[in-house]
């Protein structure tokens, strides 16, 4: 069975062009449901077959993860991962069926997306203190992320030759490097337009602009190992995710609206 992972891994990232962070999610997912199963029948993870692969394995599984307080969505995610697993092993013919196809996906909590309403949004925008270079950066940030929808991971891998200012529109590499043209408004324009003449004045300073290839395989797609950031820290490198979470996290506590306000609300 770990084989049968190790090439279904292998699979996704070479034939499916899928990023590295999918793949580490469909290895934890089937590693736990393996160790899970051999837990079970009281053998060595590396002793499981094809045959162990049962619907009643999955759906212990799914109890077992119940038990210890795992949420539905987290539960539902790795029953999706055990059921792409299943189809690749059904159609390189190691399995017959479809054990997963007989196991009910867990119902999800509905719970209110947060979100901001158009005046906390308006709010928002007015925080950072744009009479300083960061300020007028970190207002371009919350503008375009307010305006085109991009995802966080998106947002930080953006180049300067992304951006079409007299378009109004941003070339993003997006999930399964597939590229799509995202417009903004006019004050994303004007907020990205005075941001870009601070840009030079950061990118020359004593780090280059360039990001390192620890950075680029955290936070970008491959393809911009040779672009320039848009959105660079004090030091003249790229923005990484987490910097961009806090300072949107410190934007929103700072405006005294509601807690918990993250980059995907945007």
């Amino acid at each position: 069975m770990k084989e049968c992972v190790s090439e279904f891994l292998e699979h996704l990232l070479l034939n499916e062009n899928a990023s590295q962070h999918t793949v580490r999610a469909y290895e934890s997912d089937l590693t736990q449901f393996i160790a899970f199963v051999a837990r079970a029948a009281g053998r060595r993870r590396s002793d499981l077959t094809p045959d162990d692969f049962t619907h009643v394995n999955i759906r212990a599984f799914l109890g077992e993860l119940q038990k210890r307080g795992i949420s539905r969505a987290s539960a539902a995610r790795k029953l999706a991962a055990i059921r792409t697993f299943a189809r690749y092993l059904r159609r390189e013919g190691v399995l017959e069926g479809d054990p997963s196809a007989l196991v009910g996906t867990p119902k999800r909590e509905q719970r209110l997306p947060a979100h901001l309403g158009e005046a906390e949004m308006a709010r928002l925008l007015e925080m950072p203190d744009t009479s300083h270079p960061l300020g007028r950066r970190d207002r371009a940030i919350l503008e375009l992320f307010y305006a085109s929808g991009l995802r966080l991971s998106e947002l930080v891998g953006l180049d300067t030759e992304d951006v079409n200012l007299s378009s109004r529109v941003v070339r993003v590499m997006g999930k399964g490097r597939k590229e799509r043209l995202v417009p903004f408004n006019r004050s994303t324009e004007a907020a990205l337009r005075a941001w870009l003449k601070d840009w030079e004045s950061y990118a020359a300073q004593g780090l280059s602009a360039r990001p390192s290839r620890a950075a680029l395989r955290r936070d970008a797609p491959r393809r911009r190992q040779s672009g320039h950031p848009l959105f660079l820290n004090y030091a003249g490198g790229r923005l990484s995710t987490r910097s961009v979470d806090r300072l949107v996290r410190k934007y929103v506590a700072a405006c005294n609206t509601r807690f918990g306000i993250s980059p995907h609300a945007l």
